[in-house]
């Protein structure tokens, strides 16, 4: 689960521990998610890149508007040169200004620079003690520039996620939707140093409280 670039699914987990039910090795996995975010982990330094983008159900709606079977989910990536730091994914419930901004409270630095596209969502931000600078993608489309280009790294983790929940665990319901988000976040912070993740992993769910069959199922 750590080691594995791709991760693993619960079916393979089943065929490799060799269980009776597919239900067991999903609870397994459920159980080690919950344990992934550490409690003492640090908020992200900027500069950082804040963007938002629709996972699941079918690309039918236009910009940031929710359908059937979708979650609106927000990333914040470390800008380091012309690569990626680590990140932060959450599942919002809309694109409010309270729910962005809450976002990025929680998970960057203080008065660190934070680079967003110019929805008015964001515009609070200068006034939360962060240096706000939005990228108009109406302005690079003028250029000739597409809006992938406004937040290469937001961009880049949204697609790597959006391949890893196809390609590793056909896609998930909402419901369990931000345990999923969060072991990507465990995954990538830690893609460079794989074995140290294996124990990073073993120590947080010593930790970690029991989580039960109810809780995992009563998730909302």
């Amino acid at each position: 689960m750590t080691t594995a670039t791709p991760g693993i699914s619960a079916l393979q987990l089943q065929r490799q521990l060799g269980l009776d039910r597919y239900e067991t090795a999903w609870m397994i996995l459920q159980k080690l998610r919950r344990a992934m975010v550490a409690p003492e982990r640090t908020r992200l330094a900027g500069p950082v890149e804040i963007d938002e983008a629709i996972i699941g159900g079918r690309d039918t709606g236009p910009g940031r508007v929710l359908g059937a079977n979708k979650e609106l989910v927000v990333v914040g990536v470390e800008i380091r040169g012309q690569g990626s730091g680590r990140i932060r994914l959450k599942v919002i419930p809309d694109a409010s200004s309270a729910a962005l901004c809450a976002f990025v409270e929680e998970n960057v630095i203080a008065g660190s620079s934070v680079r967003t596209d110019g929805w008015s969502g964001y515009k609070a931000l200068a006034g939360r003690g962060f240096r706000h600078h939005p990228i108009s993608q109406r302005a690079l489309l003028l250029n000739g520039i597409g809006p992938e280009e406004a937040l290469p790294r937001a961009h880049r983790a949204f697609s790597n996620l959006k391949t890893w929940l196809q390609g590793t665990h056909r896609g998930i319901s909402g419901k369990h939707l931000q345990v999923y988000l969060d072991e990507f976040v465990f995954r990538f912070n830690r893609r460079r140093t794989p074995m140290a993740a294996f124990q990073t992993l073993l120590g947080l769910s010593a930790q970690a409280q029991p989580t039960t069959y109810d809780e995992v199922y009563d998730a909302s």
